[in-house]
């Protein structure tokens, strides 16, 4: 079988070399001319799949390492499959990674609070956090956070409170000090009332706290980038924190300059993340073509560079969590290498388009939380309980 796929997924001949013949191409210019023969194809975000893409192929497995979905146009995939099926031809069978890059995200977030709270002087159990959408990262960042004693509310209208917990309204989540994006893109014709483009727009924006901060690490149109650029104009101490960006690879870079802090669409690149959502993909392939799994993560998955550190008898727990957290992931790494990059560019944009994506293609992958092992003294129960709340390893240390 041909496979063709995106260069920049991971892991792709460990876990599809036996499937057949691999050809790595650019996934945000990959072309029909480029699948005219693939059996097999594997995309990330960057690339639309629809009708001019794949119509004239003979693909029967499309997977997208990613846990979004508005990339592929799904509604031309079940009118694909109705033909085929009518003229007897295998149909295409299609799959996602819903989740497997939850955690990296959570840890994302959970490094940007801390220098929030950082340059406010405060900790993690000072402020309220308000979470937009309750699906596998919203729920597992809440989880985390409550455990950590932070102060949660969160809405998801496709969500009941016997899922996901209490849940309140989208106009209480707003007057929290931190509020959290978590949802997929949707229009109005699709989702109708629950349609999330520019969800976020000026009318919100005012609804929420003066001195708010507001994280974006879901899809860049969810928020109306024009309308906050103006409110953070209009409110000095108003905070934004923006992984995801309208029109990306294109921005505004006064948006981004505005920013507490700006990143170029990294909060889920983890490489775990990353290699899980391969290995999801593995799997559904495996399904589809009736092969057995041969191949699993943990065969492939590195050491952490840092292992584990270990903390004395008297040092603040806050400190020793906020600590930890940046041990991980040091979100003001990102920012800063995205600032002097994209600065450098002046707006142009050919070269801002280019230098957006080199950021990601030569991301250094990070690891998640859980893979760090954190040592405490024995007597440090408090230090032990807040650590593993945030998702450490937690081993006490001898007496």
């Amino acid at each position: 079988m041909q496979i063709v796929a995106d260069e920049n997924i991971p892991l792709l001949e460990q876990f599809f070399s036996e499937f057949g013949e691999i050809r790595k191409v650019a996934g945000r210019t990959m072309s029909s001319e480029d699948v005219k023969d693939a059996d097999i194809l594997l995309v990330r975000s960057v690339t639309p799949v629809n009708a001019q893409l794949i119509a004239n192929s003979p693909v029967k497995f499309i997977g997208t390492c990613t846990i979004g979905t508005d990339h592929i146009d799904l509604s031309y995939l079940q009118t694909l499959n109705q033909k085929r099926l009518q003229s007897n031809q295998q149909p295409v069978t299609f799959a996602s990674a819903p989740g497997c890059n939850a955690e990296a995200v959570v840890d994302y977030v959970l490094s940007a609070v801390s220098v929030l709270i950082d340059k406010r002087d405060q900790k993690f159990q000072d402020i309220s956090v308000g979470i937009v959408g309750v699906g596998n990262v919203g729920f597992s960042l809440r989880k985390r956070l409550q455990d950590m004693g932070v102060s949660v509310i969160a809405v998801d209208p496709f969500k009941s409170a016997e899922e996901v917990g209490e849940l309140s309204s989208l106009d209480e989540v707003l007057t929290a000090d931190v509020v959290t994006l978590h949802i997929p893109i949707t229009d109005v014709a699709l989702a109708g009332e629950h349609a999330t483009r520019h969800l976020i727009d000026a009318s919100r924006l005012e609804q929420m706290k003066s001195n708010a901060c507001l994280i974006n690490t879901c899809r860049g149109s969810v928020v109306d980038n024009t309308a906050l650029k103006i409110h953070m104009d209009n409110h000095q101490d108003f905070e934004s924190i923006v992984d995801v960006w309208e029109g990306e690879p294109n921005l505004d870079l006064g948006l981004m300059q505005r920013c507490m802090l700006a990143t170029p669409h990294i909060a889920g690149y983890s490489l775990d993340g990353k290699m899980r959502g391969t290995e999801l993909i593995y799997k559904a392939c495996c399904k589809t073509f009736g092969l057995p799994i041969r191949n699993k993560l943990a065969q492939f998955l590195p050491e952490p560079p840092i292992k584990q550190i270990k903390f004395g008898d008297s040092v603040p727990v806050h400190q020793a969590l906020r600590t930890a957290i940046r041990a991980v992931y040091e979100v003001r790494v990102d920012d800063g290498i995205m600032r002097s990059s994209l600065l450098k560019t002046g707006g142009e944009t050919d070269a801002m388009r280019s230098q957006f994506d080199l950021l990601r293609k030569n991301y250094p992958l990070r690891r998640d939380i859980p893979t760090m092992r954190v040592e405490v003294p024995i007597k440090r129960q408090d230090l032990q309980q807040v650590l593993e709340a945030a998702g450490f390893d937690v081993r006490l240390g001898k007496r």
